[in-house]
């Protein structure tokens, strides 16, 4: 497979089907939330936007490795929330709604402060002249088109079909795990000669993300005193970033693989925590009631 395929076709095909696929689960009520749970969505949107790119930044000039990996260790910290952040807050007994909202939310945010930051890393860590690699108002557009324009189609087609589209998100779901699935897998053959040294340099920085923004984001949550399923769901979304994008700016719009290999390597070993997120929130949160 070429290279130009791949990052030209493949990687914008998969996020915009991840993207359509959120856009199939979401209403106009799901944005409203913002005015029913202001001081959860203020926390959550803070510890996404701020917290979690200076942790990322923080972690990528803290633990040594190649300037190309610490610059895609930032840009998956300055992703927003991923779809799988919805399902497993869903499995974890988190607030759902919220993190629909969450997720919805920063996915319009950083259309803007992706461009901004990635070219702060850019700068930082691979000297001043790279910045100009990521032009912020092409890369704000073309992040708008694989991002924001096939969520609001998926929006659109479950305002006008609602049926069908609930049907429908089921198989955009599995028609987007599958296409993650090749790109990682696709990632790791071109790279698999430099993966051990990869996993060496970025495996120990990539669960420090991990782990500590998802610690941050239960902290958070605790300190403002909002209820057990938001401190869950605000544990997740922020500890859970949307990986695809990752990927598609470091391989697609970079065009440096070793840029993408921590955003793959993130994108499986995001699972695992994600699954101890899960245990820990069936732990402390009590089941609902079933109706009478």
């Amino acid at each position: 497979m070429q290279s130009s395929f791949f990052t030209l076709v493949l990687l914008p095909l998969a996020l915009a089907i991840v993207m359509l696929g959120m856009g199939l689960s979401l209403v106009p009520e799901d944005f409203k939330r913002i005015r029913r749970y202001p001081r959860a969505v203020a926390v959550g949107t803070v510890c996404q936007i701020l917290l979690l790119p200076l942790l990322g930044g923080w972690i990528a000039m803290a633990v040594p490795m190649e300037p190309a990996m610490a610059v895609g260790l930032v840009v998956v910290a300055v992703c927003p929330g991923g779809p799988s952040s919805n399902l497993m807050t869903y499995l974890a007994r988190g607030d759902v709604a919220l993190s629909v909202t969450l997720t919805a939310l920063s996915s319009i945010v950083t259309v803007f402060t992706i461009p901004l930051v990635t070219n702060l890393a850019l700068r930082r860590f691979l000297g001043e002249g790279a910045a100009i690699a990521l032009p912020v108002g092409t890369t704000m557009l073309q992040i708008f088109l694989i991002t924001l324009l096939p969520t609001a189609i998926g929006m659109a087609i479950r305002h006008r079909f609602p049926g069908p589209a609930r049907r429908l998100e089921r198989q955009m779901g599995r028609l987007a795990a599958a296409l993650l699935g090749l790109i990682i897998v696709l990632l790791l053959i071109r790279e698999g000669s430099k993966l051990p040294g990869f996993l060496a340099q970025a495996g120990l920085a990539i669960v420090m993300l991990n782990l500590l923004a998802m610690l941050a984001g239960l902290l958070a949550g605790k300190l403002f005193r909002l209820p057990l399923p938001q401190q869950v769901c605000i544990a997740i979304e922020v500890g859970i970033q949307n990986g695809t994008l990752a990927i598609a700016i470091t391989a697609g719009l970079l065009n440096n693989p070793d840029m993408a290999v921590p955003a793959a390597v993130y994108s499986l070993l995001m699972y695992g925590t994600g699954l101890g997120a899960i245990l820990y929130g069936r732990r402390v949160i009590p089941m609902a009631p079933l109706p009478k």
